[in-house]
């Protein structure tokens, strides 16, 4: 969309941790100004945003129209929908209805929510170039790691031959505290839960949908593979032993669970101990093969409020440059 003032304005559907990130961090750009927030009790026309970020630290409702969500994005006039509702991966819902709303409307949408680009990348993607607008997700893969931008600018004379990678940090400070430490994996799942690493219902990431869907998305984002959850073979960590952990590093080794994009595949790997793909922590990695650049690792934090709200802002200085 175009506006013919200097103000590029933004609305953010959900405002879960990811939301007030992304609140916290639109503050430090003054051409950015945030006209409606959307949780799941309101919307906060015009909201002040440090009142809302204190009301919702208080449990206070921030609601001050009778608007939805919907009202936003289809009535108030705006420039980007920054879309962070949870991810859902059974049908996308309700953040697919939010991107699709969006971009009928002639919106340009910035997400982290990867339950819309896993049940309907080709749609989202289409509608996107139809309506004139743009469609970023670079939060949904990597937090603050850049995988999407690099590829799409940085990399964008070379042909992508192959990603694989280190895509989920509850898993990787799990398998690097088992392996570091000689502890068991429901000892240290227990202390990555204690430590807000890990979820109470952890299943999303140690089973590898996390990873799985973001493999989802680079294999269509960057190989046209139409893929769906459905198509990607999946084996998480939850049945890893200690046993397996040292006789790896006996050989050299540590073991990581890996999304390689190529083969649609998510499962536990033997990583050299010198390879750049052995990061620790909660970190991520991405390696990408081209053809004339070679590979290329990438490293960086793959999950948190501040991280992933910084690629959102990312994207969506991206789009505002464009329109400038």
């Amino acid at each position: 969309m175009q506006n013919s003032t200097s103000v590029f304005k933004l609305s953010i559907i959900g405002f879960g941790a990811v939301g007030q990130g992304v609140a916290k961090v639109v503050q430090n750009v003054p051409q950015l100004k945030v006209v409606a927030i959307a949780d799941s009790k309101g919307v906060a026309l015009m909201p002040d945003l440090e009142d809302v970020l204190a009301r919702k630290r208080a449990g206070q409702p921030i609601a001050n129209s009778d608007l939805t969500a919907l009202d936003v994005i289809r009535t108030v006039e705006h420039d980007v929908v920054v879309e962070v509702t949870p991810t859902n991966i059974d049908d996308g819902e309700p953040g697919l209805t939010h991107v699709r709303e969006a971009l009928k409307n002639k919106r340009n949408v910035v997400t982290s929510n990867k339950g819309p680009l896993v049940a309907a990348f080709s749609e989202l993607t289409h509608l996107a170039r139809t309506q004139g607008v743009a469609l970023r997700y670079e939060a949904t893969v990597g937090g603050a790691m850049p995988i999407i931008n690099l590829i799409r600018d940085t990399l964008a004379g070379a042909r992508v031959l192959g990603i694989r990678g280190v895509l989920n940090g509850t898993c990787n400070y799990i398998l690097t505290r088992m392996a570091e430490e000689a502890l068991d994996y429901d000892q240290v799942l227990s202390e990555a839960q204690d430590m807000g690493i890990a979820e109470a219902d952890p299943t999303y990431d140690v089973t590898g949908i996390d990873t799985a869907c973001k493999v989802v998305i680079l294999a269509n984002a960057f190989f046209d593979r139409n893929a769906t959850f459905a198509d990607v073979n999946v084996t998480g960590i939850d049945r890893i032993t200690q046993d397996a952990l040292q006789l790896a590093r006996q050989r050299g080794f540590v073991v990581k669970l890996i999304g390689d994009v190529q083969e649609l595949t998510v499962s536990p790997k033997l990583i050299p101990l010198r390879h750049p793909l052995n990061v620790s922590g909660t970190l991520n990695a991405a390696s990408i093969l081209t053809d004339t650049a070679g590979e290329i690792t990438v490293a960086g934090k793959g999950a948190g409020s501040i991280e992933t709200a910084s690629a959102i802002l990312s994207d969506v200085l991206s789009i505002m440059r464009s329109r400038d």
